[in-house]
């Protein structure tokens, strides 16, 4: 029989045990034309194994690590998705070899060999081919409503990286709820970028925004973690920064006026202003929880789908056509990822009838509402998503086959709905962080083969990503 698995988290896709171990310490050399990816493997290893390696180019010899980017299509069980994000990892009797078709997946490939390095000292001999099942695997933050630092934004994104989950959204607008007492003057309201146009100048929110030099350390940090940023700019509820901004674009609570085209249009701006700051294909644009004019709304809906491709961004918005177009949404641009957040505003059999692809967001089973009576204030249920969950399942006894071509994942989100709760950033870290191991494990590949407890185990042991 050969070497059982190692273990890794998320868990492998497929392991071919052979006979016999690779000691650590005989390990002296990466050797990779990235060198980037190959001077970085040399720190972290000896960072996680107190090994001192060093970097190489050239042919290979015993003791090596080999990183090679390889076209040839090896994992074929694993199909588009090894092609996109797979890799090999094959450990022999004299070298450790990754190869994948692509840089992220070679990074991932070197996140599975530290976290064996971390837990052993001894290699099993065998070979390794892992992709994921899913092409999104993702995580929210809303900033809007809070701002959070921009070394909590890169620590996360690190984190991420470590767990092969590829996409952060921040939800970068956004306000609170109006108390039965007060008035909309009173709810806080943020709006977390700072323009460079001066005809935007006060808009950014003053208790914490984003410069350009921030973002550009968002999106720095996102590549060399394998992540994707995906900004989200909420319009047209959610608005009250806007429409503090702008008070005629407003219907005196947070919703904008889409009576009036300079509404849409102010919105429109936002996206001309800030996207050639993003790098990512992807930019969302909200849509969610708009409760007036439906005609104006799918023009507002089609208008912002057409501008954010013209921008040469994929659109995302949050799905709210059930409410929104009363059954049938006839009109509505389909080109447009949506986020399935709750079955009652537009649920995944409505998207699929519909011809959208679709992100599993689901509100019950996967927010955290910090301070709140709702959700998941405590942080979410992570034994339950371990043994219960999976992209494919949706509340209310929804769900679409496992790998539908239409679902394109899943994603965990914090809302910070409660704006006036005196909770920290470091608070809603120790909320997020215990579940982000069972999130990625499932979205990657499934069951994690092994009772939860063992697997919180296997993440406490797999440890925080090297520095």
């Amino acid at each position: 029989m050969g070497n059982p698995a190692p273990v890794v988290i998320p868990r492998l896709q497929q392991w071919d045990g052979g006979t016999g171990f690779l000691p650590a310490s005989s390990l002296a050399r990466v050797v990779a034309d990235d060198t980037v990816l190959r001077d970085r493997l040399v720190r972290e290893i000896g960072h996680v194994a107190g090994l001192t390696l060093t970097a190489a180019g050239g042919p290979a010899r015993d003791g090596d690590i080999v990183l090679t980017l390889d076209p040839a299509p090896h994992g074929q069980a694993g199909g588009v998705r090894f092609a996109e994000e797979g890799y090999l990892l094959a450990v022999t009797g004299g070298q450790v070899r990754i190869s994948a078709p692509t840089p992220i997946g070679l990074f991932y490939g070197t996140r599975s060999l530290l976290q064996i390095l971390r837990t052993t000292t001894d290699l099993p001999l065998g070979t390794a081919a892992d992709w994921p099942d899913y092409p999104v695997r993702a995580f929210m933050l809303d900033v809007g409503r809070r701002f959070f630092t921009p070394a909590f934004i890169r620590e996360h994104l690190a984190l991420m990286g470590w767990f092969k989950l590829n996409e952060l959204q921040l939800h970068l607008n956004d306000n609170g709820f109006l108390a039965p007492e007060g008035t909309w003057q009173d709810v806080p309201a943020g709006f977390r970028l700072v323009p460079e146009d001066p005809a935007l100048a006060g808009l950014a929110s003053t208790d914490g925004a984003y410069d350009r030099a921030d973002w550009d350390s968002f999106e720095e940090t996102a590549a060399a973690n394998g992540v994707t940023l995906v900004p989200e700019i909420d319009a047209p509820a959610h608005a009250l920064a806007f429409v503090r901004f702008r008070p005629s674009l407003g219907l005196g609570d947070d919703h904008l006026d889409l009576s009036k085209p300079a509404a849409t249009q102010f919105v429109k701006d936002l996206f001309t202003e800030f996207t050639p700051w993003f790098r990512g294909p992807h930019a969302h644009f909200g849509a969610d929880e708009y409760l007036a004019d439906e005609p104006r709304y799918k023009d507002f809906f089609n208008t912002m789908a057409a501008h954010l491709r013209a921008l040469g961004k994929r659109p995302r918005a949050w799905g709210s056509l059930t409410r929104m177009a009363g059954g049938v949404p006839e009109g509505y641009d389909r080109d447009v990822v949506i986020n399935c957040w709750a079955t009652v505003w537009y649920g995944p059999h409505e998207a699929r009838r519909d011809g959208y692809s679709f992100v599993n967001t689901s509100d019950s089973l996967l927010y955290v509402v910090p301070a709140a009576t709702y959700y998941h204030p405590g942080g979410l249920d992570g034994e339950h998503l371990y043994d219960h969950w999976a992209p494919h399942v949706f509340p209310d006894g929804q769900r679409v086959e496992p790998g539908d071509p239409d679902l394109l994942g899943a994603m965990s989100a914090v809302w910070n709905d409660i704006t006036a709760a005196p909770y920290t950033e470091e608070d809603v870290r120790a909320l997020v962080e215990p579940t982000f191991a069972v999130l990625a494990q499932k979205m990657w590949s499934g069951a994690g083969g092994m009772p939860y407890a063992a697997f919180m185990r296997a993440v406490r042991e797999a440890g925080p990503p090297p520095q």
